[in-house]
């Protein structure tokens, strides 16, 4: 099965040709991935309708790339995939509207994806894990921990009650003045820094349960630079800073994630597998802090790729082959989406906005 998956939720414009071979490294066979980021850097983070008119500028070229990188034509695609939501409202109508088309004049299967199951999904292009598994997502917009016990079937066992990790990342770097995107330039300072100089909070750390807040960390960085002062911090003092702040956002996400295994073991015993997945995930040092659960919880670790990690086009099509193989296809008067929950049916966390 051969799969053309677009992406356009935020602020990269992508496209992508994905099979289902037997070999991992044979399903890949175009990824295609425009970032935004110069555009949006003198904002300090991502315009929509800047990120729009980028998407429509250069969808039809990035798809066209995508094809001729593949070497495959239309006819010989079996679907289309494309982000349905949730995201960016004008840049998933660009994207969901290219889709469309294509689908319509080659009389081809549409699919609208859901870019959090392209997220949870990845692992699978990548690893060949089976279902059920604990999945931590974790981006700019979304944290949570759920259960993947099949297409289209998740069950949440906790979300964020205020701030989202990648978030959090990126406003502490708005305030250290390291630009954007943050959570790079976070990443890359705090390679530099001691973790253990500056004592900040670690918010929900030891309760029950698997909901997460990231508010209080965010507002000690602040006090901290308050007490260095804007203007007067070296930069050492940011580099510890950062790592700091990297060390408790770790501390956190290990409490966090020990909660729910337990509970997905309470309902599978014999599940054994957390896959780690969203931008954040990109994050190496987050990943070795998380790698200590192969040990102290006799798990297996499953992190896709760093450039599977952010946004792509391939974890689309691939979610699109899995739809596709299980009989599921969308209509063509599908609406995109800005908000479009994994597990709708989940109860909201306390004091929990739009990212749950």
């Amino acid at each position: 099965m051969l799969m053309l998956g677009i992406e356009s939720s935020c602020d990269e414009t992508a496209a992508a040709l994905v099979c289902d071979a037997t070999k991992i490294e044979h399903r890949i066979l175009s990824n295609i991935v425009l970032s935004q980021d110069k555009e949006h850097r003198p904002f300090g983070g991502v315009v929509p309708e800047i990120a729009a008119r980028a998407h429509l500028k250069h969808m039809d070229d990035l798809i066209m790339s995508a094809m001729t990188t593949a070497d495959v034509s239309f006819d010989e695609i079996d679907g289309i995939a494309a982000t349905g939501g949730p995201g960016l409202i004008g840049g998933v109508i660009v994207g969901i509207m290219s889709a469309k088309a294509i689908a319509s004049v080659k009389k081809k299967p549409f699919i609208a994806i859901n870019h959090l199951e392209g997220h949870a999904l990845t692992a699978r292009l990548t690893s060949n894990i089976r279902f059920p598994y604990l999945l931590l997502l974790v981006s700019g917009g979304h944290c949570q921990l759920l259960i993947v016990e099949g297409i289209g079937q998740y069950k949440r066992l906790g979300t964020t009650v205020d701030d989202a990790l990648g978030e959090a990342f990126d406003k502490c770097a708005k305030m250290m003045g390291l630009g954007y995107p943050g959570g790079p330039k976070v990443e890359a300072a705090a390679k530099a820094g001691d973790g253990k100089r500056f004592d900040l909070p670690r918010p929900m750390r030891g309760r029950e349960g698997c909901h997460f807040s990231f508010s209080g960390l965010k507002s000690a960085v602040r006090r901290q630079i308050e007490k260095l002062g804007n203007d007067g911090m070296s930069s050492q003092d940011i580099a510890d800073l950062c790592a700091s702040f990297q060390q408790a956002a770790g501390d956190i996400l290990i409490d966090r994630c020990k909660n729910g295994l337990n509970q997905f073991k309470s309902i599978y015993p014999a599940g054994n597998t957390l896959v780690v997945a969203g931008g954040v995930a990109a994050n190496k040092s987050i990943g070795e802090r998380l790698a200590e659960l192969k040990h102290t919880e006799n798990i297996q670790l499953v992190i896709p790729p760093t450039k599977l990690c952010t946004d792509n086009a391939a974890m689309i099509a691939w979610a699109g082959i899995e739809q596709l193989k299980s009989g599921h296809t969308s209509s063509l008067d599908f609406k995109p989406r800005p908000r479009w929950p994994l597990d709708p049916n989940a109860p909201a966390a306390i004091g929990a906005g739009v990212k749950a």
